[in-house]
């Protein structure tokens, strides 16, 4: 088996304006129906990659429509990966508040996090947080 056939990869590129966040369900259900992933791993990625293209549009690029977040879907064998870059400014992912914490519990965001965490197998900020790596094993 090549290189090549060992890896697919799919590639979306949004201007930051929130309302582009629905094309990530058919981004990723696309890429579902390519791979024959099953529901419980698409509702997974689904949930988390919405997770990380929201705060990449919100938080990374501060709705700048000028400003692009790039998705990028690869399958690798057994593993999917999802990166997820913006041209914000980055964050310190070692200083986001748990979500858990009962002096959060109330507050309306600061889940996403945590949703992408617990809903993959791997998640890894980089690039001091604008760039985002997230792994689905199958």
């Amino acid at each position: 088996m090549s290189v090549q056939q060992a890896m697919a990869e799919k590639e979306i590129c949004l201007s930051s304006h929130p309302a582009n966040i629905v094309q990530i369900e058919r981004f990723v259900e696309a890429f579902r129906k390519d791979h024959e992933i099953s529901e419980d791993v698409y509702g997974n990625m689904l949930v988390a990659i919405t997770e990380a293209v929201n705060n990449a549009i919100i938080h990374g690029n501060k709705t700048n429509t000028e400003k692009q977040v790039n998705v990028c879907l690869q399958r690798q064998r057994n593993v999917i990966t999802c990166i997820i870059t913006d041209e914000g400014e980055g964050f310190d992912f070692n200083q986001v508040p748990d979500p858990t914490a009962p002096e959060n519990l109330e507050k309306e965001g600061g889940r996403g996090i945590f949703l992408m965490k617990h809903l993959s197998d791997m998640v890894i900020f980089s690039n001091d947080g604008t760039h985002v790596e997230i792994q689905f094993r199958l």
